[in-house]
């Protein structure tokens, strides 16, 4: 393989295509100890975006691939596998919105097989196991991987009565108001499923498991709705299943369409059955939804060809699938090969390929965003992948672009990261154009003209305009946002056409500007079927201006969050309204006495500092303030007990007493610093049940860690422990 050509690899069945370059390598002359904690931090902190945030900033294909690292390393240098490891629990979360309940018998997660050969190898290694204890043939049965979320439904004799998140593995989250709004879900178990349970199924409790998920037109639908109410959409169908399911209100999850797939049974000692197809089975007579592209294989060969027959059909499917289940179909041939830390040994995720694609590069385009920063996104000949067309992805910084080499005219591959997000991974060089030449960040600004800066040790191009139009746009509907201002229905055409039309160019315009009859003949830039432009109109545009009133009163800290200062971000801007407690006192405050607030280093202190010293950003506060927004914010009460001043704490795992935002506020009023990151400054961490990477990383620095009992005696007694 040539110095700068991209390394190529097999797809699931032949075709060869550029490799992903994988991000987050091992750094240079690191120790194997060192990378596994590395890589336990990175799985750790993409887990808790994707089972908690239910926003990824990962492709699954990453996830894995670091997953895969991990065990190799591990296997080859034992000494460096703990407990806390990734590879030794259960992927999941347990939020802090819902009451939490233990499931009657762990949920595992799954081990995966990337390719044949691995899928090949396990297959060699499970039948070889088994030889050791009985001579009887290996059957398989061969099920779709939903890509969905875990649940545990119970029923006590027939009857539904709980039903929970998979969670942590051990503890979920209890959802049953919310599942009884999913129409798939019996609430009776049918007579004839009933039969197959000891004693009729009276007395007995049986805990089903499977997935919930949203239908891909339902998820099209929900992304509709959201975009003509302004609302951001969901980034793909298991997000928003997961979303869906875990909102307070079930009312919202009832009007979201979900579904369901079952496919096991916590315990199976009161079933009439012994094998997963017979359980399969059964699931249908309860009443249950249960997915019917399954088969029962008998050699790798059938299992092969379920798995190229599933690739093909993935998107005729009305629902989302990443792979293949293979699981032992016997029983008593799982229970004789029973469990790692994590995954049962008798059953492996066969993971599809991402989808990728070839086609032309036409262009180049620069985006510029609400804080200045330049973005290179790349536009090229239409193309299929995973199911939509697509014609054009972010290729993020001039770094990346660096990095990959693409060129205008570029024969590039594409795929879907997360078969979601349109990515490019890649030129073909060996079919680049003669002439193709690197591309180069422009040196003005493209939507105002103005200098564009790259400042020491960024990667970012911006532009130095404060009145950039471009900006003004992204500002504004950042200054909507939910960690913000909160105002609902400022969707981005909307909020552009007001821009275009003069009606705002601030964020001081939606308080003493911006009017419901100027918001009202706004159009949405969607037409009806006579092709008139359809606008706001009087009650979407009353909604919007009543959460505009409504934000008058978000306070001070979500302010300094919502102007758009650099390096503020909405933990930021709360610190700083509560340490000066008023717009004046920080905009009085030298560089120095910012820097000097616990959480604030040295290049947010210049940031902000340089912020107050513009006389426009100045104004457009003070208009603020005469608008009747409100620049100030509640300050702890310096006169309660504070014994646990100038202590820092990190909570990490599950707690069995307290959820962790309780803990937290609990130790925060008697004066402690809670973060969610360890460091050498770290005081202490408090270790629930299946602790992460969080204490691995504690133990390796030194940090004193703390059980929840001894949490307990700090909050009541307010000392520490000896």
């Amino acid at each position: 393989m040539a110095h700068n050509e991209q390394p190529m690899q097999t797809s699931l069945f032949g075709d060869n295509v550029p490799l992903v370059q994988q991000s987050n390598e091992p750094k240079p002359q690191q120790t194997p100890a060192q990378r596994a904690a590395e890589l336990n931090e990175i799985l750790s902190r993409a887990a808790y975006e994707y089972y908690a945030l239910d926003a990824p900033t990962m492709t699954d294909a990453e996830f894995d691939q670091l997953l895969q690292e991990l065990i190799r390393l591990e296997d080859q240098h034992p000494e460096v596998r703990s407990e806390q490891s990734y590879t030794q629990r259960v992927g999941g979360y347990v939020g802090e919105q819902f009451e939490e309940v233990r499931h009657a018998q762990r949920m595992y997660s799954m081990d995966d097989a990337m390719n044949l050969d691995e899928l090949d190898a396990w297959l060699e290694r499970t039948e070889e196991a088994l030889l050791q204890t009985s001579s009887a043939p290996v059957a398989y049965t061969c099920e779709l991987k939903i890509d969905g979320l875990g649940v545990a439904l119970t029923y006590v004799d027939g009857q539904f009565v709980r039903a929970a998140t998979r969670g942590n593995g051990t503890t979920g989250e209890l959802v049953t108001a919310n599942v009884l709004t999913i129409a798939d879900v019996p609430r009776m178990l049918a007579p004839k499923g009933m039969e197959g349970i000891a004693d009729g199924g009276f007395g007995h409790s049986v805990e089903v498991r499977g997935e919930v998920y949203m239908p891909k037109q339902s998820f099209a639908r929900l992304n509709e709705a959201n975009d003509a109410a302004g609302r951001s959409p969901f980034a793909n169908p298991r997000n928003a299943a997961a979303g869906s399911l875990r909102q307070k209100d079930a009312k919202i999850t009832a009007t979201r369409d979900l579904a369901t797939f079952i496919y096991a049974v916590a315990d199976r000692g009161p079933l009439a059955m012994d094998s997963q197809h017979e359980f399969l089975g059964w699931l249908c007579d309860c009443g249950f939804a249960v997915n019917s592209h399954t088969a029962r294989c008998t050699s790798a060969a059938e299992v092969h060809a379920f798995c190229e027959q599933a690739l093909a059909q993935r998107d005729e499917l009305d629902y989302d699938i990443d792979g293949v289940v293979v699981k032992v179909d016997s029983f008593d041939q799982q229970e004789a090969l029973g469990f790692t830390a994590r995954a049962p040994r008798w059953a492996i995720a066969f993971k599809f390929p991402p989808e990728q694609k070839r086609t032309v590069l036409r262009e180049i385009r620069i985006q510029v965003g609400r804080t200045g920063v330049l973005t290179p996104v790349a536009e090229f000949d239409p193309v299929l992948v995973a199911g939509s067309t697509i014609a054009r992805a972010t290729l993020h910084n001039m770094d990346e672009i660096e990095r990959k080499d693409v060129r205008v005219g570029d024969t590039i591959v594409v795929h879907k990261a997360g078969d979601v997000i349109p990515e490019v991974v890649g030129p073909v060089k060996e079919l680049r154009p003669g002439g193709a030449q690197p591309f180069h960040m422009p040196d003005v600004c493209p939507a105002c003209g103005s200098p564009v800066v790259r400042e020491e040790g960024e990667v970012a191009y911006r532009c130095i305009s404060i009145d950039c139009p471009a900006q003004a746009v992204e500002r504004l509907i950042h200054w909507g946002s939910r960690n913000a201002m909160d105002i609902d229905g400022l969707g981005e055409e909307i909020v552009r056409r007001m821009v275009e039309q003069g009606v705002l160019s601030d964020v001081a315009d939606f308080y003493d500007k911006l009017t419901m009859e100027q918001l009202a003949s706004v159009g949405t830039g969607r037409q009806n079927k006579a092709g008139e432009d359809i606008v706001v109109g009087k009650v979407v545009a009353k909604k919007i201006m009543k959460q505009v009133d409504e934000s008058r009163d978000r306070g001070l800290g979500r302010v300094l969050f919502g102007i758009g200062i650099r390096h503020v971000g909405a933990n930021v801007g709360q610190l700083l309204a509560q340490h000066f407690g008023s717009l004046e006192n920080l905009v009085a405050a030298q560089e120095e006495d910012i820097a000097a607030v616990d959480g604030i280093g040295p290049k947010i202190a210049a940031s902000v500092h340089e912020f107050f010293g513009t006389p426009q950003n100045v104004l457009v506060l003070e208009r603020l303030r005469a608008a009747g927004v409100r620049l100030s914010e509640e300050q702890a009460d310096t006169d309660a007990p504070q014994p646990l001043a100038g202590l820092t704490f990190v909570l990490t795992g599950s707690l069995q007493s307290f959820t962790r935002k309780a803990a937290g506020d609990a130790l925060k009023a008697l004066g402690a610093k809670v973060t969610g990151s360890v460091s050498k400054r770290t005081s202490y961490v408090v270790a629930g049940s299946a602790a992460g990477s969080k204490l691995t990383k504690a133990e390796q620095l030194g940090v004193p860690v703390l059980d929840e009992d001894a949490l307990g005696q700090i909050l009541e007694t307010g000392s520490l422990p000896e």
